[in-house]
């Protein structure tokens, strides 16, 4: 490192050279400034002088009265001296004053008449001026990192008035850098990481020093980087600082962490510059390079054969060199050998695999197993997969120790039935336990009573039979449980227990019944074999769930009807053995039921059962038997009968009123109908007056069909166009004495007479032999018109015989009364149209009066 005194006579002879290089256009300058009357300031050492214009006076009397003091008025004023800036060097060690430059003025003739003065920043204390020749020197040493420079402001005056001759003009003393402080790395020491294995000129990190020196001026602050320890692991770039490796694939698990020792110097690296250093910690980060690796082919272990499942029997270790997750190592069992009884699991915090007990050990079975256990990488890298595979395997033995265990019972539960009022002593069941060790010790039973109940039982000690004391009541307690206790003869603390669960069984005290009412009916048309009846049962024992029952006809009545049919599911059928049951022959068969459960002891009943000979239908339905015989099979009771009984006649009531209410609506409709409804009564004339003979009948009259009303034949027939009949109806009135009358209506009225009399009813209904009557009248003419006889059938009968009241159908006809004759029963003048009415008019007086209003 060099002397504060070599770099201040450096920078001296610096500042002479500046000087020298700008003195000669300076002087120039000056010359021609003092041609016109001015003078400019001298700088000292390492100062400029430059020249510039200054304020002149107009005449030299106007100098002369300045200079002598003796006029006041001044014509002109100019400035003669200005100036740009001193330097002062840094770090001044000297015994004196550090000269710094020198102000002057055109208006300083040397007569010691001007006066300098000066202020500023650090004006008394840092700098000082000699007043007379205007020499600034620096007093104390300055430090340029501490402040670069300095503002002042100089002014010439008149020694004696003080009066200014020149305005006050500011300038600058700059202080000069010299290479005075050495870079410095403010961050370190530092530290960095980069991956393992990594290729030449992977970056690692930057660092950056920096240098208080004025970098503008000359290399004081230009610096260069370079590392002193650490190849050939590490390079630096000169320039910028950036670290990258210079060695490939390095090795973590080689050798971890580096330390590289790194300068910074200025002056470019020059003779001469000065130079810091810093210490660089470079670590190498872990990757996946390495596989898990056990130590050893075999590992060894013991666990007792008591151990419980899930419990852990050992560990073992794979070695992973990695760091991290990559070290984490999965364990696995490989298929096959003896592993199945084991398994095994990985401990994420110390990389071990645990073998842990999967099944249940017994060292007389097996006292030993082997099997192969599997390592491998849990986060493998593909970057590294070509370096081998990642895995490993060994060998695992586990040895069975053998354990004096207690004895172990066939069953982990008992279950045991007996009867209530079962005998003192009666053995109900047994247990069992051996010993399994190779010892095979003798086993001793004893009960361990936990309540009064359990003292009803006892334990054989040595065969382990359970026997009762007491009788046993199911009423008191359905079930008893009970502990045994199994113990080792050659090592007593040895022991184990079982629960005994004892149930208490009913007695089968009821025999059982038919469940359905004791009488059932056959019909007359059943065929052989078919079931005319399914019975079942019911008994009071308990339970009555899971009971079985056993239907059978008793052995020393054999019966050739009928016999029982056991179903197998608590059902049996009635069944018949022949066909051709006849009720006049014999209406009431008996049968016996034997019933018998499967309780102990068993039990069994008969019943009767009674069956019916009835007439049935095609389907089987019951048709005539009697009212018991019907219901009882149904199994309703008296109550319902009566209901039902009781249902169907109000049905009949309100069927019968409906009916009448009908007929009677029925009757009014027909009287009130506009239609004109009449008999078919069709008159050929083609014998007698041809087509203008309408004065045969009077068509009017038979509308009218109330006998009080026939005086007035004309008018009631028009006005009571509604009315209606029963049966057959014909009103014959004369309107004219001299119209012949065919023969044919001689012989109708002779058919009608015979009808009438005596055969209508009340109402003047045509009966049964009515109809037969007409019949024959009408095969009559019939056979008349095809013989060929003059008189043809030309007149047409309507018989209403099938409708009115009563039928379905309603009354049909158009003529309420099946007669109506006048009121005066004068039938003479029927006579008056032939021997046929005549005959008519005989009949008619002599029919008995059967016919009223009502009719």
């Amino acid at each position: 490192m060099i002397t504060r005194e070599y770099a201040t006579l450096f920078l001296v002879g610096s500042c002479f050279l500046l000087g020298y290089s700008s003195q000669v256009p300076l002087q120039a300058q000056l010359q021609s400034r003092a041609k016109a009357g001015g003078m400019s300031p001298r700088g000292g050492p390492g100062s400029n002088k430059v020249r510039a214009p200054s304020w002149e006076v107009t005449s030299s009397e106007g100098r002369t009265r300045l200079r002598g003091h003796a006029r006041s008025r001044v014509q002109r004023i100019k400035r003669g001296w200005v100036w740009n800036q001193f330097f002062v060097l840094e770090e001044y060690m000297g015994s004196e004053p550090q000269y710094v430059g020198k102000l002057h003025t055109d208006l300083d003739h040397g007569d010691n008449a001007v006066k300098y003065t000066l202020s500023g920043e650090g004006v008394g204390s840092i700098f000082t001026i000699d007043q007379i020749t205007g020499d600034i020197h620096a007093l104390v040493g300055l430090d340029r990192e501490e402040k670069s420079f300095y503002t002042l402001r100089a002014q010439a005056v008149d020694l004696h008035s003080s009066v200014p001759l020149e305005p006050q003009s500011e300038f600058i003393i700059k202080v000069q850098d010299i290479n005075d402080n050495e870079p410095r790395f403010p961050d370190g020491p530092y530290s960095a990481s980069v991956p393992e294995m990594s290729p030449t000129g992977t970056y690692v990190t930057q660092v950056t020093a920096t240098d208080a020196d004025d970098p503008t001026y000359g290399n004081s602050a230009r610096i260069v980087y370079s590392i002193l320890h650490g190849q050939p692991y590490f390079s630096v770039d000169p320039k910028t600082g950036v670290i990258r490796t210079a060695l490939a694939n390095m090795d973590r698990e080689v050798k971890g962490e580096y330390q590289v020792l790194l300068q910074a110097k200025d002056m470019g690296g020059q003779l001469g510059g000065l130079a810091s250093t810093t210490t660089i910690n470079i670590s190498l980060s872990d990757v996946n390079d390495n596989p898990p690796r056990f130590a050893k082919s075999i590992f060894h272990l013991r666990v007792p054969e008591s151990a419980l499942v899930g419990s852990a029997v050992g560990r073992i270790r794979a070695q992973d060199l990695d760091a991290g997750s990559n070290s984490e190592v999965d364990y696995a069992i490989v298929p096959g050998d003896e592993g199945n009884m084991f398994d095994i699991l990985s401990d994420g915090q110390t990389q071990e695999g645990v073998v842990v007990l999967k099944k249940a050990l017994d060292y007389e079975t097996k006292k030993s197993y082997t099997f192969k256990v599997e390592a491998s990488n849990a986060q493998p890298d593909p970057r590294f997969l070509h370096l081998g595979p990642f895995k490993d395997s060994a060998i695992v033995k586990v040895t069975v120790v053998d354990v004096d265990e207690p004895p172990v019972f066939t069953k982990p539960l008992y279950f045991l039935e007996v009867y209530e009022d079962t005998p003192p002593g009666t053995i109900i069941g047994s247990v069992t336990a051996h010993d399994l060790d190779a010892s095979s010790s003798a086993v001793r039973y004893s009960l361990e009573w936990l309540s009064e109940s359990d003292s009803c039982f006892d334990i054989d000690t040595v065969e382990g039979t359970i026997s009762t004391n007491d009788f046993l009541d199911r009423e008191t307690a359905v079930q008893h449980n009970i502990t045994v206790v199994a113990t080792k003869v050659n090592n007593l603390l040895l022991s184990t227990k079982v629960s005994v669960s004892v149930d208490v069984l009913d007695v089968n005290e009821f025999p059982p019944e038919l469940s359905v009412p004791s009488d059932t009916f056959v019909c007359e048309n059943s065929r052989v074999g078919q079931v005319i009846q399914t019975v079942s049962a019911v008994d009071q024992d308990l339970p009555p769930v899971g009971q079985r029952f056993f239907f059978k006809s008793p052995k020393e009545l054999r019966n050739r009807n009928f016999t029982v049919r056991d179903f197998g599911n608590n059902t049996a059928g009635i069944v018949t053995r022949r066909s051709g049951f006849q009720r006049r022959l014999l209406d009431v068969y008996t049968l016996p039921v034997v019933v018998e459960d499967s309780g102990y002891p068993a039990q069994s009943s008969t019943a009767t059962l009674t069956i019916r000979v009835c007439s049935c239908g095609v389907g089987g339905s019951l048709l005539t038997c009697s009212a018991e015989a019907i219901f009882l099979p149904v199994g309703l009771s008296t109550g319902a009968l009566m209901a039902i009984l009781l249902c169907v006649a109000l049905l009949m009531v309100v069927a019968a009123l409906y009916m009448g209410q009908r007929r009677h609506k029925e009757k009014e409709t027909l009287m009130t109908s506009k239609e004109d409804i009449r008999d078919n009564v069709i008159h050929y004339d083609d014998e007698g007056g041809g087509e203008a003979d309408t004065h045969a009948y009077d068509m009017g009259t038979l509308r009218n069909t109330h006998p009080h009303r026939a005086s007035t034949l004309s008018s009631s027939s028009r006005n009571d166009k509604n009315g209606y009949g029963d049966g057959v109806l014909l009103h014959l009135s004369v309107r004219s004495d001299n119209v012949r009358t065919p023969d044919i209506h001689c012989q109708t009225a002779s058919v009608i007479a015979a009808v009438n009399t005596g055969t209508l009813s009340s109402r003047g209904r045509v009966t049964e032999g009515d109809a037969v009557k007409i019949r024959e009248f009408i095969e009559q003419r019939l056979e008349e018109s095809q013989k060929g006889l003059p008189a043809p059938p030309y007149d047409s009968l309507a018989t209403y015989a099938y409708e009115g009241d009563g039928s379905m159908a309603g009354s049909l006809s158009s003529i309420e009364e099946s007669w109506v004759i006048d009121d005066t029963e004068d039938f003479s003048s029927l006579g008056d149209w032939g021997q046929p009415f005549k005959t008519l008019a005989n009949i008619l007086d002599t029919q008995p009066p059967a016919q009223t209003d009502e009719s």
